[in-house]
């Protein structure tokens, strides 16, 4: 069985192999936002990480940890430079936060159904930097980030977190890609036909 993802600095499968046989349980990040993306890749990291994250119960062996860590960008000093995020609108305050609490619970739901435990970490800044330093803070064993599929211009010009952390992350890091939609739409066959 052949599974195609993205990984720089880690062999999964030698990774999974390692913790079963020394029963070392992993400290795992994930680094979360609202994208399809970032959801992917955490529900790809609890299914086939699960045996080095989650508990088992049926011989009382501690569980790992999983971290799932959420960036927010501080753009908003360049829209309010005078005060910071002191003088952001409280219904900015507001909707950020909503967003926040519906991006961890939405999280949270899928991890507690693999039994895996999980603690949340809100930052405030650059995302990339932000999430490696939280990486070499926590100590943690393995980075997963989604990736956005950016194309080449767009990652020059806006830089990628995936590829930043790749490159700075003092810890091995696995970049899970979606995978690709197959594009059989019926739109297309009509065209081909005409």
């Amino acid at each position: 069985m052949e599974t195609y993802v993205d990984a720089i600095g880690v062999d999964t499968e030698a990774t999974t192999t390692m913790a079963k046989q020394s029963k070392k349980k992993l400290k795992v990040m994930v680094a979360m936002d609202e994208s399809k993306n970032s959801f992917y890749a955490l529900e790809w990291a609890v299914e086939h990480l699960r045996d080095v994250i989650s508990a088992e119960p049926e011989t009382d062996q501690a569980g790992g940890l999983l971290t799932l860590v959420h960036v927010h960008p501080t753009y908003l000093q360049y829209i309010y430079p005078s005060g910071g995020t002191d003088s952001v609108p409280e219904s900015m305050k507001k909707a950020r936060e909503e967003s926040t609490a519906k991006l961890f619970t939405r999280s949270l739901e899928i991890c507690r159904g693999k039994m895996v435990k999980t603690e949340t970490m809100i930052l405030e800044g650059d995302p990339k930097e932000m999430i490696c330093q939280a990486v070499e803070q926590t100590h943690v064993d393995l980075l997963v980030v989604g990736s956005r599929g950016l194309g080449m211009i767009k990652r020059a010009f806006l830089g990628s977190v995936s590829d930043y952390c790749a490159q700075h992350a003092k810890c091995p890091i696995l970049i899970v890609r979606p995978p690709r939609e197959t594009s059989t739409s019926s739109s297309t066959k009509e065209h081909k036909s005409n």
